[in-house]
């Protein structure tokens, strides 16, 4: 069976929701196609057979496959970013997606020391700092947090201007709202990080 990076085939490196994906030929497997997760990877199975154009079909089908289970699971067996070279891949997959690719970070990073503050952008450098109290929220509410930033990096303050931008992204109310709900129970002693209803 041989492994390889999607990036060798021409497909995605990363899914929509930031996590590597590998594809593997496999000489025993004749017609069949599978997709999983494994080490927070998401993988794609396909037979040794399959031409460069029926990988890129299938890798790009199975992969709407499995964003679909973990939506319909209300994000279980969805990955986050989890390392800063990925967390930054994801950025600019946002950028790309929602602002036109005009937002180009020089870092993108996960931090600790944010204790009021979601994540922050210094347009100067062209550096963003995720808190990393993130980590446990919803994939859609850290997209929000991400493109919130790189908007920051177009548009300094919070003017129309910069809310134009940010309301491109499609769950930007539900995520504003999701957090003022976790800021509001913690600021009551409550737990943030018991699972949420997200659907």
């Amino acid at each position: 069976m041989s492994r390889r990076s999607a990036a060798d085939s021409g497909i995605p490196l990363v899914t929509d929701d930031g996590a590597p994906v590998v594809v593997r030929r496999s000489a025993r497997r004749r017609r069949t196609v599978a997709a999983f997760w494994e080490d927070g990877k998401a993988v794609v199975a396909i037979p040794a057979s399959f031409t460069k154009s029926q990988e890129r079909e299938w890798v790009h089908r199975m992969l709407a496959k499995l964003k679909t289970q973990g939506e319909r699971r209300s994000g279980q067996g969805r990955r986050r970013p989890a390392t800063d070279e990925v967390l930054a891949e994801h950025a600019a997959h946002l950028s790309r997606t929602y602002l036109g690719g005009r937002a180009v970070p020089t870092s993108v990073r996960w931090v600790s020391n944010q204790n009021s503050r979601w994540g922050s952008a210094t347009p100067a450098d062209g550096t963003i700092r995720l808190s990393n109290k993130l980590q446990s929220m919803p994939q859609w509410v850290i997209d929000y947090v991400l493109v919130h930033e790189l908007a920051h990096l177009l548009v300094a303050g919070h003017n129309a201007n910069f809310w134009r931008l940010v309301e491109a992204y499609p769950e930007t109310e539900r995520a504003k709202a999701f957090l003022e709900g976790v800021a509001f129970a913690t600021s009551r002693g409550l737990s943030p990080d018991s699972d949420p209803v997200t659907d």
